[in-house]
């Protein structure tokens, strides 16, 4: 993103919900790429569970952040496909 990359993003402990997706991933680092890009800024997921719960999709709607449609199991992140 922006010529560079982030670190990767560890969670400490426990399973990832919704709200600890909202304010350990789209706070900090997708609100911040989205101020830096404008406009043009199309944030995409892989449709895990955390990533579709009513808090996280009132975040991203109240920042104005567009999200692009992607079918949940697509083919085109299976891993193994590419081996």
């Amino acid at each position: 993103m922006l010529g560079s990359r982030t670190d990767l993003h560890i969670f400490d402990a426990g399973s990832v919900n919704g709200t600890r997706y909202c304010n350990e991933i789209l706070l900090p680092y997708v609100r911040l790429f989205r101020g830096a890009m404008g406009l043009q800024f199309l944030f995409m997921d892989d449709n895990a569970p955390c990533h579709r719960t009513v808090a996280a999709e009132h975040l991203l709607e109240s920042e104005d952040i567009e999200h692009m449609d992607w079918p949940a199991r697509s083919p085109d992140l299976n891993p193994i496909e590419h081996v």
